[in-house]
């Protein structure tokens, strides 16, 4: 059965929710494995979604020094771009059902209380340059890892996501597919929505996520006439 619900505003992840990156990650994984012999390619894959970059670069690569920590991160990002354009590769494409909730809630991208925001775990750079490949407009209400000390599964950033939407935390949706991410949300004291995009059903729910779907496809939002977004979840 339908649930017909409303929030003041939708904070939605990127990687995994609206875009799929994967094929970009494992490329960037196998290129970094080349530089760190140690890193073992599945174990990260396994356990690195929804954690900031240069978190996972300290834990896996063991780089400490925090200038080189940045200059990795981007060299790591830039990887994923770039696999993207390698033959037969299909590179950062919207996922689905992303594009017409893009589309519907478009209006809503401005203003003193913008109805939406993307509070992701990339570099503002990256996450520009992978919005654009996937043909989504980035929204005014934005978060990357550079804006917060403590990335998920720490509340900051969705804290911060629905401070840049002028809403109480309370009011908003957070759309995730990473247990670090439904975490990070439910910490927050946001509701959650998990799509099953990159992990299992199992694992999301293991999480807590109040909704789960398969993907955005079997969600519609649109503006309200009274503030907001209005959210039937098939």
């Amino acid at each position: 059965m339908p649930h017909n619900l409303h929030f003041d505003a939708i904070l939605f992840d990127m990687d995994g929710t609206l875009v799929d990156s994967t094929e970009g990650v494992v490329d960037a994984w196998n290129v970094f494995a080349k530089t760190y012999p140690a890193i073992d390619v599945p174990q990260v894959l396994s356990t690195s979604h929804g954690v900031r970059t240069v978190e996972n670069l300290r834990r896996h690569c063991g780089i400490e020094d925090p200038e080189e920590l940045e200059r990795e991160a981007v060299r790591f990002e830039n990887a994923i771009v770039a696999s993207g354009y390698k033959e037969g590769n299909k590179g950062i494409v919207a996922l689905p059902g992303v594009l017409s909730i893009m589309e519907a809630l478009s209006p809503g991208t401005k203003g003193p209380n913008p109805a939406w925001a993307i509070c992701t775990s990339a570099t503002k750079p990256y996450a520009l340059s992978a919005l654009k490949a996937a043909g989504i407009e980035p929204p005014e209400a934005f978060v990357a890892s550079e804006d917060v000390d403590r990335g998920k599964p720490q509340p900051d950033p969705y804290l911060l996501g629905a401070q840049r939407c002028g809403v109480d935390p309370s009011r908003c949706l957070v759309v995730e597919d990473a247990p670090a991410g439904i975490i990070s949300g439910r910490v927050a004291g946001c509701k959650t929505l998990a799509v099953i995009t990159s992990h299992t059903r199992e694992q999301v729910e293991a999480a807590k996520a109040d909704f789960v779907v398969k993907d955005l496809a079997s969600v519609t939002m649109k503006l309200s006439e009274n503030g907001g977004v209005d959210v039937v979840i098939n």
